[in-house]
């Protein structure tokens, strides 16, 4: 998996510091691995990315799309102010599977169905059809279904364990608290029935109006991300009629 930056955050301060920065309860790093994000001040999503527990216990590894593996850096370290951390590049690769788990590899904390991830020496993982395991259990990926434009309970974090609301602040927790307590959400990514292949980013339209926009997909199915008053009976995208199921 050479698509993914594995950083090592160390220092007496580290756990500390990111505790105020994601989304997720860095002590739960007991447990195995934490999923996170990275949020603007306005509660929009920047990155989303795995920490991970360290020999070290005043460093954390975080697991982070290479293609977001620069931004990253750049806010964290702009975070640090006077905090005692360093922000390294590891050297750890990435191998990942959902067979029979190596020694040493961690469970994927989002779904027992994305299996495993070991960080090592090596990179790679054993072929499963992640495309086909994100679809069926609405899993959104870095860079496809998660943008900027992104607000994470939109996205599904809190199903995906990605998302503590008891920890305490952090980088646009005001939002995402707001979001969950005091509003119904009125979008979100779904999965859906499609006859026939949209390409990726394609508008969703029903009855003439916009109702969303299609993702990934695989085997008759797509992640899409729908206006819940619109997405009602058969929507059109790129020549392809979808369904919700789950339309009320």
């Amino acid at each position: 998996m050479s698509d993914r930056r594995i950083l090592r955050l160390s220092g007496p301060d580290s756990h500390a510091f990111l505790q105020g920065l994601v989304t997720n309860d860095v002590n739960k790093l007991d447990q195995g691995l934490v999923y996170a994000a990275l949020l603007t001040p306005q509660g929009k999503y920047l990155a989303d990315f795995f920490l991970v527990p360290s020999k070290d216990s005043d460093a954390v590894l975080l697991d982070v799309a290479e293609d977001l593996g620069d931004a990253v850096q750049k806010q964290l370290s702009m975070y640090r102010l006077r905090a005692d951390v360093t922000i390294e590049a590891s050297g750890l690769q990435l191998r990942r599977g959902t067979g029979a788990a190596p020694e040493g590899a961690f469970a994927d904390p989002r779904h027992a169905a994305l299996g495993w991830r070991l960080y090592g020496d090596e990179a790679g993982d054993d072929g499963s059809d992640w495309d086909a395991i994100r679809v069926a259990h609405c899993i959104p990926e870095t860079g496809v279904e998660l943008t900027p434009d992104s607000y994470i309970l939109e996205a599904g974090f809190e199903r995906l364990n990605g998302v503590d609301f008891r920890k305490g602040c952090y980088v646009g927790q005001e939002v995402t608290a707001r979001m969950k307590h005091k509003t119904e959400l009125r979008k979100g990514l779904q999965q859906v029935e499609i006859d026939g292949d949209a390409p990726i980013g394609a508008e969703i339209t029903a009855h003439g109006k916009a109702a969303g926009t299609v993702y990934t997909q695989s085997g008759g199915a797509a992640i899409a991300y729908l206006r819940y008053d619109r997405a009602k009976g058969p929507m059109q995208a790129e020549g392809t009629t979808l369904t919700w199921p789950d339309a009320g």
